[in-house]
């Protein structure tokens, strides 16, 4: 087994064990869904940090991104990992920003915390799950605004309930390193963590 399989196991593992809870549960978009996903009990743990930084920074290598960043809060540990994770490796270092939910008007102000991304620069924006594809598509239009080139939208898991296609549908290439199918069994039964 390759490294980035051995450590795509690992996270699953992680995501399975502490992040995914079947059950009935209210969403933020007041819709009920039968699991929830808290993507920050994985990417706040110092293992998964780690985990997920090398998972996205594999995307971004491999899609040529400058920079990362994403909406505040699920994005901020995810894209601090992969700028750490970037540091350690053999490449350039892909260097993070925040969209803010709203502009800052004290201090410098801002649409986003960290150097802004450049007209013209390649960036991607990531997320920890993907549902309707909301939030994304909203920080989208702030770094849009930017003059940026957004390459990619990632997500740490796809739920699986229209998200990509909306995003798609707007212009965006999306890549998720899960999908709902490799934590849930089709009759709605977390799978076991692997090993």
């Amino acid at each position: 087994m390759s490294r980035e399989d051995e450590e795509r196991q690992q996270l699953l593992g992680l995501m399975l064990t502490r992040a995914f809870r079947v059950g009935d549960f209210l969403l933020t978009s007041g819709r009920r869904s039968p699991y929830y996903f808290d993507g920050r009990l994985v990417t706040l743990d110092p293992q998964g940090a780690l985990l997920v930084g090398r998972a996205l920074l594999r995307f971004a290598r491999e899609d040529g991104v400058t920079k990362i960043g994403g909406p505040a809060l699920g994005a901020d540990p995810m894209v601090t990992a992969v700028a750490l994770c970037s540091a350690l490796d053999e490449g350039p270092d892909i260097s993070a920003f925040i969209v803010r939910k709203e502009t800052k008007e004290h201090g410098a102000g801002g649409w986003c915390a960290g150097a802004a991304p450049e007209p013209g620069e390649a960036v991607a924006l990531v997320d920890d799950a993907l549902t309707s594809g909301g939030s994304l598509l909203q920080a989208a239009e702030k770094v849009a605004a930017s003059g940026a080139r957004i390459v990619a939208l990632y997500t740490l898991l796809d739920r699986q309930e229209g998200g990509r296609e909306r995003l798609e549908a707007a212009g965006y290439r999306t890549r998720s390193v899960f999908v709902r199918s490799d934590l849930l069994t089709a009759d709605g039964q977390a799978l076991p963590a692997p090993g």
